[in-house]
């Protein structure tokens, strides 16, 4: 996987992340660490829920997709993350759905140096019929050179 830089950077550019999907035991793994709740981590529980089946944590697509794919080629930029903004879980991932995901430069302002600059990203989560499913800005603070 490419690392990239801040000479990288553009507002608008989009990085693609690829598909991912989860098994019902991934599911159940992550929830248990980080989100224990009946339609997350009990099979049975979650057929009687108003999912109708077992479905992911709300941060699962994201921390997975920012561990595997952003922080790969970004990490090198990093100083700081700032805020996490507008979380939103519009629809639910299922077990064995797939999740096609990517990253958009909103903004960039470097800082009076031009040592920095604060990085507005917009990750955005969907379907196949491509409907958002999750979608997130999260603002980071990254090394110019």
């Amino acid at each position: 996987m490419e690392k990239l830089f801040f000479k990288d950077f553009a507002i608008g550019k989009k990085f693609d992340f690829g598909v991912t999907s989860f098994t019902e035991d991934e599911i159940i793994a992550f929830a248990k660490l980080f989100d224990p709740l009946d339609f997350h981590i009990d099979r049975e529980a979650a057929k009687k829920s108003y999912f109708r089946a077992l479905i992911a944590s709300g941060p699962h697509c994201f921390n997975f997709v920012h561990r595997t794919q952003w922080i790969p080629r970004f990490k090198d930029t990093v100083i700081a993350g700032m805020e996490v903004n507008h979380w939103k879980f519009i629809k639910p991932v299922y077990a064995n759905m797939n999740v096609h995901s990517s990253a958009t430069i909103l903004d960039i302002k470097p800082n009076p140096e031009n040592t920095f600059a604060s990085v507005t990203w917009l990750y955005e989560f969907k379907n196949d019929a491509g409907e958002l499913v999750q979608t997130l800005e999260m603002v980071i603070l990254h090394k110019i050179s």
